[in-house]
């Protein structure tokens, strides 16, 4: 059975000031997304589900499944506040959706079969959807999961502050603890970022971090399920709290329940985490196309 593409688009895109899932970036109006389902496609993944919000429903079915639907098998649900377990109701005045691992949990209907989890916002390239199809397919191991990583100077805006999963990575290439830290900002005389207790620490550039580029076996969803739970029982009433993958994965990697391995791609990354970040995803596009990587129009 091929594996399936998740694709995580249920973004507010706040930051960037609009529908950055939906936003063309390539010479015939192609979106990041289309290249990520491009270079999965001919890696070898069979199916993409996509996590969308339900206001998008409509442009996204005219901007991908109609467009797409002779190319791969495309699927969508929605990511709502109220997907929540049994006992549960969500609180009053929650605006903000659950996090990505929340996002990851509303396809469990979908997915029987290894996936890979991508950003709809973000471009991975060739090489990685190859190393990632190559983890899911060759390994059998039911609870060892996988991050395609890449260097944290690599991932970086030059117009503001980015939130990163930071690696550690013991010497057999498995993760030993992962930390989601937020507001990473380059600046003229290094890398910074503040602490869960406030205080900054300045970075290399060289720490391994995730961009979300996971692979995962279908039994991720149980301990997925259990950190989901224990996250509401202790912040449902925080209206801002959300529970991201690296956090709700750490816990059991440090029990020693499942391992991850990391993995490195030679593609490199880029994304647009603001509206300043787009003219240069589209020129990297377009030389791309010049140098023959993707033709003129994708589909």
């Amino acid at each position: 059975m091929k594996p399936t593409l998740l694709v995580l688009a249920a973004g507010m895109g706040s930051r960037y000031g609009g529908n950055k899932q939906l936003d063309q970036v390539g010479p015939s109006g192609e979106t990041i997304i289309d290249y990520s389902i491009y270079d999965a496609k001919r890696a070898g993944f069979g199916k993409v589900v996509f996590v969308i919000r339900r206001d998008i429903e409509e442009q996204f079915k005219e901007t991908f499944v109609k467009r797409l639907k002779n190319v791969i098998q495309i699927e969508y649900v929605f990511q709502e506040l109220g997907n929540l377990p049994a006992g549960y109701k969500v609180p009053e005045g929650r605006q903000k959706p659950w996090g990505t691992s929340h996002a990851i949990l509303v396809t469990e209907p979908k997915i029987h079969e290894p996936f890979g989890v991508i950003n709809a916002d973000d471009y991975y390239g060739v090489d990685s959807f190859k190393v990632l199809y190559d983890f899911l397919m060759q390994d059998k191991r039911d609870t060892n999961f996988c991050i395609v990583g890449y260097r944290l100077g690599n991932t970086l805006s030059d117009h503001g502050q980015v939130n990163r999963g930071i690696c550690k990575v013991n010497k057999a290439g498995f993760l030993e603890t992962m930390v989601e830290t937020r507001g990473i900002e380059k600046k003229p005389d290094g890398i910074f970022a503040p602490d869960a207790q406030g205080v900054v620490h300045q970075y290399t550039g060289e720490e391994i971090v995730s961009m979300n580029l996971f692979g995962f076996k279908p039994s991720c969803y149980h301990y997925l399920n259990i950190e989901f739970k224990n996250f509401l029982q202790e912040r449902i009433s925080d209206p801002k709290a959300e529970l991201d993958i690296p956090t709700s994965l750490d816990k059991f990697v440090k029990k020693g329940e499942i391992t991850i391995q990391i993995l490195r791609s030679s593609s490199r990354w880029f994304g647009v985490t603001y509206r300043e970040d787009k003219p240069f995803v589209v020129d990297s596009i377009r030389k791309m196309v010049d140098k023959g990587l993707y033709p003129e129009k994708l589909f």
